[in-house]
């Protein structure tokens, strides 16, 4: 299975760096993994939300191809880890690379919502997006060791 993860900005905080870090080296010991960072939207107002989204989701279109694309969203649908462990399972089958999307602060516009073959809910809550990144990073190498019945998942 190829996992591509995209997100605008670079992780500032050096704690979420480590953390980021760590679960990207576990799933590339299980999966061929690419994190990429695209364009933040920078020098503007937080209440110029729909400007942000809009320079923000250029920069995550330059990566889509015809890969099963995930978007992360507060809206969207909840998993089991198992539940998780299983999608990736029946993706990895297809041989279909994965997409994740995490936005920035403002979130993802709403085209790129669209283009999503799932839109993937971690909580109802409302995480800052450099912890939403971990988390993500962690289901992902979670899910992949229930996969192979590894320690890990127990």
């Amino acid at each position: 299975m190829q996992i591509k993860i995209l997100w605008p900005g670079k992780t500032r905080q050096r704690d979420w760096q480590s953390l980021e870090e760590f679960y990207i080296r576990r799933i590339r010991q299980l999966e061929t993994c690419q994190v990429l960072e695209t364009k933040e939207a920078r020098g503007l107002k937080e209440r110029e939300v729909e400007k942000i989204k809009e320079i923000e989701a250029r920069g995550l279109e330059k990566h889509l191809g015809d890969d099963y694309i995930i978007c992360l969203s507060e809206r969207g649908k909840q998993f089991t880890s198992d539940g998780f462990a299983r999608l990736l399972g029946r993706l990895a089958e297809e041989s279909r690379p994965v997409t994740f999307i995490v936005g920035g602060f403002a979130g993802l516009a709403p085209r790129i919502l669209a283009r999503a073959h799932l839109v993937l809910s971690l909580s109802r809550m409302t995480f800052t997006h450099e912890l939403t990144r971990v988390a993500l990073l962690e289901q992902i190498y979670r899910a992949l060791t229930i996969r192979r019945g590894m320690r890990y998942a127990k």
